[in-house]
């Protein structure tokens, strides 16, 4: 007699579940129309955060602009006839939008999740947690320890008889422009996570390349931090750290049975 494999009661729901959604095909009509809404639905709470955001804009930009004035022997400066208001409301968007996040992410989910099989659902989630977080936290690494190094290091090397006076304007879009930078470096393990998910490479493969990845990390930090080598370091120092954390991560992930 065959001795037949008796599926345990996970595979059976799994199984389950994977087969509901392969029956579950909706016309792309209805995908269009669920897209709207939830686009709508995004829209719609946007404005509703900007409102109370745009009213405590000074409070916001005056924590945004502190490691900056702390250093100033004066006041910040508006160059522009525009900027006084300009400045604060494009404050006030990104801020709306970065507060957003995991609501914009809970959309998107809800979007895609019907179509998705169980053991995807599984490693999606703690993804798009874990994506969001390690974005808050490299913002937070950049605004609590690379801005003190940063802006001291300006001040320190401006020369005596240069006052320096920075235009508000300037000043958002730099640390704008950080901040997207910090966010996306702490997507490595991320990103390392996926790579091993999908097939694409393997831990072990991502491990002989680490000479490569150093290297890249230096080159991508000089090239999108201010021109000091401090930022430069306190960029690329993390993203190899967190480059290794990823490896790590694929390890635990990975399909045994990948070819390198």
């Amino acid at each position: 007699m065959l001795n037949v494999a008796k599926k345990s009661p996970d595979e059976n729901k799994e199984r389950q579940h994977d087969e509901k959604v392969d029956a579950n095909e909706q016309p792309f009509l209805s995908h269009l129309i669920e897209l709207r809404q939830r686009i709508l639905r995004s829209l719609l709470f946007l404005v509703v955060v900007f409102v109370p955001v745009m009213y405590f804009v000074t409070d916001i930009f005056d924590f945004v602009s502190d490691p900056l004035r702390a250093q100033l022997p004066g006041e910040m400066i508006a160059t522009q006839v525009a900027s006084p208001f300009l400045t604060p409301f494009k404050l006030a968007v990104y801020t709306t939008i970065f507060i957003t996040i995991p609501f914009l992410l809970h959309q998107a989910w809800g979007f895609v999740s019907p179509g998705l099989y169980l053991r995807e659902k599984r490693f999606a989630v703690p993804l798009l947690v874990s994506s969001t977080v390690l974005f808050y936290l490299g913002m937070a690494f950049a605004y609590y320890a690379v801005f003190p190094l940063v802006f001291q290091f300006f001040a320190s090397v401006t020369p005596t008889d240069v006052a320096m006076m920075t235009d508000i304007n300037h000043y958002l879009d730099f640390v704008l422009k950080l901040f997207f930078a910090f966010g996306l470096a702490f997507e490595i393990p991320v990103a390392t996570v996926l790579l091993a998910l999908t097939g694409l490479t393997s831990s072990r493969s991502m491990a002989k390349k680490r000479p490569y990845v150093i290297v890249g990390c230096f080159v991508i930090g000089m090239l999108i931090t201010p021109p000091d080598v401090i930022s430069q370091i306190l960029l690329a120092v993390p993203a190899w750290l967190l480059f290794e954390i990823g490896i790590l991560l694929a390890r635990m992930v990975e399909k045994p049975d990948i070819n390198d």
